[in-house]
């Protein structure tokens, strides 16, 4: 498989992955990709839940309770069929995601803004609602990178069997606090 050729760079915008390598590295380190496939050869879209690195906050709730959702991208033109929809459907479907914490961070310098043609609000809009529908609630957080804009978006889907105390710990981790 290879991914579409289209996955390059554009003059404002550039797909966080653009080989398959990576793709398969998250796997092999026990992380969840989703793939959408033409004619059983090319990579059009591809959305990837993976742990946190040792070095991040999220990773001190230990027991691999935390994972990110590092990407959810789909071609340029095959966009507005649901395909992301799809691949975050597929993505949660996994029962055992209701054991942990999925987070997001979202950035606007990482938006295609040019092809959407939207601006960064709608398209700030368009995210929550699509994440909104796979039971993310958006929470402030004092992360640095999320505090650099305020159009940058931090979301958190809580599995319905966290504990309590996890789902504590993680409420003051959102400011870097540890327990």
């Amino acid at each position: 498989m290879i991914f579409a050729s289209d996955f390059t760079r554009h003059e404002h915008y550039t797909p966080i992955y653009t080989r398959k390598e990576p793709l398969e590295n998250f796997v092999e380190k026990g992380g969840h990709v989703a793939l959408a496939i033409l004619n059983n050869t090319t990579i059009v879209g591809f959305s990837v839940l993976d742990y946190p690195d040792e070095k991040e906050r999220w990773a001190s709730l230990g027991g691999q309770i935390a994972m990110e959702l590092k990407a959810v991208e789909v071609l340029r033109e095959l966009r507005n069929n649901s395909l992301a929809r799809l691949l975050l459907t597929h993505l949660f479907s996994d029962t055992q995601l209701e054991e942990k914490i999925v987070y997001l961070a979202a950035y606007s310098w990482t938006w295609d803004l040019a092809y959407s043609g939207l601006c960064v609000q709608s398209y700030r809009n368009m995210l929550i609602c699509l994440y909104a529908s796979f039971g993310f609630i958006e929470y402030t957080t004092n992360e640095p990178n999320i505090c650099l804009k305020p159009e940058n978006i931090f979301m958190v889907r809580m599995g319905k069997n966290v504990c309590q105390k996890i789902r504590e710990k993680f409420k003051w981790l959102r400011f870097d606090i540890l327990f």
